[in-house]
């Protein structure tokens, strides 16, 4: 392994440790297991359709631009999770605190904070000022999936930028789209 890869290994292992071991709390417990689920596929896919159907033109046009990020985003990561089969940090660290449901699949990247960030980034893209609100709501997600033990924050991080990826070129070809 060459010394860049050996030093982000370590800079990401120290990053995991810190806050997976010295920022738990009894009291954040139960915040990061219940926020955690606000990344997962019932939940995303839940609130895209609820606002697909029921929100007003132009929430509901944007949620779609959310359903379509999601779908794609979510593509995108199952292969890369076949193709980098990265164990669980529980798997490979045994001192892992784990406050949640052990999970069977590869770890890289966080589907959940993929799926968040596809989910709100049209909605930030489409009202700047609510960006800031979204962005700290996905990135808790991300957080969450560290404190719980699911993911290294490499796995947050790739999964943040796949979602914000997909999320941005979703909204470009619709307005590509629109014009034509």
């Amino acid at each position: 392994m060459s010394r860049l890869a050996v030093w982000f290994h370590q800079k990401d292992f120290a990053l995991f440790n810190f806050i997976n071991h010295s920022c738990h709390h009894k009291y954040l417990d139960p915040f990061f297991r219940s926020f955690t689920h606000l990344g997962g596929a019932t939940c995303t896919i839940s609130i895209a359709l609820l606002f697909t159907m029921s929100a007003p033109a132009p929430y509901s046009f944007w949620a779609i631009d959310s359903l379509i990020a999601l779908t794609v985003s979510h593509i995108i990561v199952s292969i890369i999770k076949k193709m980098y089969q990265r164990n669980r940090p529980y798997l490979t660290y045994p001192e892992t605190k784990t406050i949640s449901k052990r999970l069977t699949d590869y770890s890289f990247p966080s589907g959940h904070t993929t799926a968040i960030f596809s989910i709100v980034t049209p909605f930030m893209l489409y009202m700047p000022s609510m960006a800031i609100y979204l962005f700290c709501l996905a990135g808790i997600v991300g957080l969450s999936r560290i404190y719980i033990g699911l993911h290294y924050p490499s796995d947050v991080l790739a999964g943040a930028f796949i979602g914000v990826g997909v999320g941005v070129i979703t909204v470009y070809l619709h307005s590509i789209v629109m014009v034509i």
